[in-house]
Formats: C-alpha cells, sequence, structure tokens
C-alpha cells in the first residue's frame, strides 16, 4: 500500500463515524470545482470544461456522464475524469447505474452497496465493505460516496463535509433549526442561493 492509500484508508477509520461525505483522497466534487482544477483533470479541454461549468450543478453522476458524452467524450475518457472530479452517489439510494460509474467498482460492488443498506455511518461501511476489499480500496470507494445527514442533529464537522458548504451555510442550516420539512428547507435556504443550488444542497440532507 503506497504512502497516500495507506493514510487515506487510516483517516477513513480514524475520522468520526459520524462524517457522511467520504473523506477525498484525491477526487473533487465536479459540481463545486474550480474551473482551474477541472482544467487539470484527464480528457478535459477549455470548452468542455466552461460548457461544464455553465450546466451545473448535476443532480447525480449519470447526468453529467450524459453530459460528457454529448461533449463528444468517450465512456472511456469520461471514466479517467472520475478519477478526478465525481458527483458523490448517496449510499442509501443511489442506483447500480450510479454506483458503476465510480471507477473500478463494477456489478459487484453494486450489489454489495445496496445489500447493506440502509447505511448509518462510515464505520459500517468501513466493516462490510471491508469484507471483500482492502481498506485502501475501502477509502478510495467511500470518496465517490455520501450518507445524508439529519439536518436537525448533524455537528458543524458533519455539515461541513458537505461540497461548497462554508461558515455562512453552516451559520444558515443551524439558524432555521428544527427543520421540518424538505419544503421549509428549500424555502430558508433558497433566501441566499438559486433553486439550483438548493436542490445539490439538499442531496446531502435528511429532516428527521
Amino acid at each position: 500500500m503506497g504512502a497516500i492509500g495507506a493514510m487515506g484508508a487510516w483517516l477513513l477509520i480514524a475520522a468520526p463515524a459520524s462524517a457522511q461525505v467520504g473523506k477525498s483522497l484525491e477526487v473533487v466534487d465536479a459540481n463545486t470545482a474550480t474551473e482551474q482544477v477541472l482544467l487539470a483533470a484527464p480528457s478535459m479541454t477549455a470548452p468542455v470544461v466552461k460548457a461544464l461549468i455553465a450546466a451545473r450543478p448535476f443532480n447525480s453522476i449519470v447526468d453529467l456522464n450524459k453530459f460528457l458524452l454529448s461533449q463528444k467524450l468517450t465512456q472511456e475518457q469520461a471514466s479517467q475524469f472520475y478519477g478526478k472530479a465525481f458527483v458523490h452517489v448517496n449510499l442509501n439510494t443511489g442506483t447500480a447505474e450510479e454506483i458503476m460509474l465510480i471507477p473500478g467498482a463494477g456489478k459487484r460492488m453494486a450489489h454489495e452497496f445496496e445489500e447493506y443498506r440502509p447505511w448509518r455511518n462510515w464505520a459500517q461501511f468501513q466493516k462490510e465493505i471491508g469484507k471483500y476489499v482492502n481498506q485502501q480500496e475501502v477509502a478510495r470507494l467511500a470518496q465517490y460516496t455520501f450518507i445524508p445527514i439529519n439536518i436537525n442533529t448533524a455537528s458543524d464537522a458533519d455539515i461541513q463535509t458537505i461540497p461548497g458548504v462554508g461558515a455562512r451555510m453552516l451559520h444558515e442550516f443551524k439558524e432555521y433549526r428544527p427543520w421540518k420539512s424538505i419544503e421549509h428547507f428549500h424555502k430558508e435556504i433558497g433566501k441566499y442561493v438559486d433553486d439550483k443550488e438548493v436542490r445539490r444542497l439538499a442531496r446531502y440532507v435528511v429532516i428527521q
């Protein structure tokens, strides 16, 4: 195991079990990554990156995949890009099509991801997926996924694992507690960002 892989696996195990978006080892969120970062990714050109940014946010990796293919990338080129940028898959609701777009996941891992639902925390993921692959691979797979946070009880650290959430949005997430419904979330967070961004953020939360 390389030094980076070993450190990533250690971080997955050592991180709080409630951290809800997988710890990134080298993969960025395609919906929030800067133009400069995207340009450095495999298979990217300036026109494709500009079109990608204009089309964001993508509701799923399947949507991003369709977009990249429409830009004349091959599936192999798109898969190379996913080694550096991706749209996180919800471990509890992601489809087999989404999961199999995770580089190296395949049908077997799609089955295992679905088999152990509902996923509650990363300790569970490390334990169950660790039955089939080593800890380096568990950590690599985790960075492509998320487990939705309960926005009424999540810690600051949990909330800030959501891509693009900084101090200001953290404050707003907490300001309107208790959240009563996803409609309530859309109404209040919609005061600060547009509807597309509200929908992107809403992917990462549950209200309980």
